[in-house]
């Protein structure tokens, strides 16, 4: 995207998404299908989404002037919003009339709590046949704890993330991924639900879970464990299976990152790094050698590596289609990244609160319906009267009388 609307259709124009969820599962799955052109309309509690409320993140103030929110707005762009109170008989009943004209309805509320509120699946579908009704689950639908509350960390312990990276001790190490992860699964498994109500003519209902995602997210690593009964070690830069596959510190204190899985790599790799009395040494001359001796092979590589600088490192090896590496960027180099920047992995958008300023957007190219970046999060409420007037028919006086009974704001 060259620019911060496009006149060209996206995948999903032409669909409504009703999103009644919060924090970062559901509303990261709901973005993604308005960055594919989905019209979005995120239903609030009158008092907001609890995002609006986050003013640190992992220790960092995260709050910007105006009081806006970098949690909320990050991941509600693009979608319209409309305030219910949805223990109120008469925000129900807009509920109700939002879902006969929508394709899609989100939610990522505990088992239970859209059953009694009367928003379940089969209270939706007696409102809409062919509606497709998607839950963000912490455990899934099915199971004794199907109703137990989850977060992305308490859903990274059960899938056994906590043990996939982070020092070779007995510590659980935080990967901060599980949100994402699984927001990915739910808007696949969404669009695969439309395409199936297209095909078929009927919709259905969908859920996906921390838990399962979490599951899939190290599926090949996970599946040879299973098959070979046993666990994975964690990663020990110094002790790697494999020497190519492993990150070194340069003389300023960045880092190198290599990934080279085959033997052919390793020839190269010494002629690039100027040592090539590694290549036939007999204690790394092989792949099995290099694993065997790989503490005593790092030691040497770290001492190679701590010679120069990063950018002396990236001349040495500039143009070397031989060796497959990348410098280990931090999260602000991103915007300045030419690969980030040519492919619209972050966009630049003029926002009216806080003026121009970087956005990640959805990594999907198409050629012929691309995605982009129209809007920003809605203000509590924005376009509730919108909605309620000119897509559900309520009348003016109807809509003062809501607001009166505090059912919309």
């Amino acid at each position: 995207m060259k620019s911060q609307t496009n006149d060209l259709k996206g995948p999903l124009d032409g669909l409504r998404v009703i999103d009644w969820t919060m924090w970062q599962f559901g509303p990261v799955s709901t973005m993604m299908l308005a960055d594919m052109g989905a019209e979005v309309i995120k239903v609030e509690s009158l008092d907001g989404d609890h995002g609006r409320q986050v003013h640190r993140s992992a220790g960092i103030d995260s709050m910007l002037p105006n009081e806006v929110s970098t949690f909320f707005e990050g991941l509600n762009r693009q979608k319209l919003g409309i305030a219910l109170d949805l223990k109120n008989p008469d925000g129900i009943e807009v509920m109700h009339r939002l879902v006969a004209k929508s394709d899609i309805f989100v939610q990522n509320f505990r088992q239970g709590v859209a059953e009694r509120l009367g928003l379940g699946y089969e209270d939706l579908i007696k409102h809409n046949d062919k509606i497709i009704y998607a839950s963000a689950s912490g455990y899934g639908p099915e199971g004794p704890d199907s109703d137990k509350p989850a977060f992305a960390l308490t859903a990274e312990a059960r899938a056994g993330a906590l043990w996939w990276f982070g020092p070779p001790d007995d510590t659980p190490h935080q990967l901060d991924i599980a949100d994402q992860s699984a927001a990915v699964m739910l808007s696949y498994g969404i669009i695969g639900a439309v395409l199936a109500r297209e095909r078929f003519g009927f919709g259905q209902k969908v859920d996906v879970s921390h838990l399962g995602s979490m599951v899939w997210a190290r599926g090949m690593q996970n599946q040879i464990s299973l098959l070979i009964d046993r666990e994975y070690d964690r990663f020990d830069r110094k002790r790697p299976g494999n020497v190519l596959w492993n990150y070194y510190r340069c003389k300023d204190g960045e880092w190198m990152a290599f990934s080279m899985g085959q033997e052919r790599y390793w020839p190269p790799f010494c002629r690039a790094i100027d040592r090539p009395d590694l290549i036939d040494d007999p204690r790394f001359d092989s792949t099995d050698g290099r694993y065997r001796n790989s503490e005593e092979l790092v030691q040497v590589l770290d001492l190679v590596f701590a010679s120069k600088t990063i950018e002396e490192w990236q001349l040495t090896l500039h143009g070397n289609s031989e060796i497959i590496w990348e410098r280990v960027q931090r999260n602000l180099d991103l915007p300045n990244d030419p690969q980030v920047k040519a492919n619209d992995y972050i966009v630049q958008f003029d926002h009216p609160l806080i003026g121009p300023s970087n956005w990640l957007q959805t990594p999907v190219t198409y050629s012929k319906t691309p995605l982009s970046t129209r809007k920003m999060a809605p203000a509590l409420g924005e376009n509730t009267e919108d909605i309620l007037t000119n897509l559900l028919g309520y009348t003016w006086d109807e809509v003062v009388i809501l607001k009166d009974k505090k059912a919309i704001l």
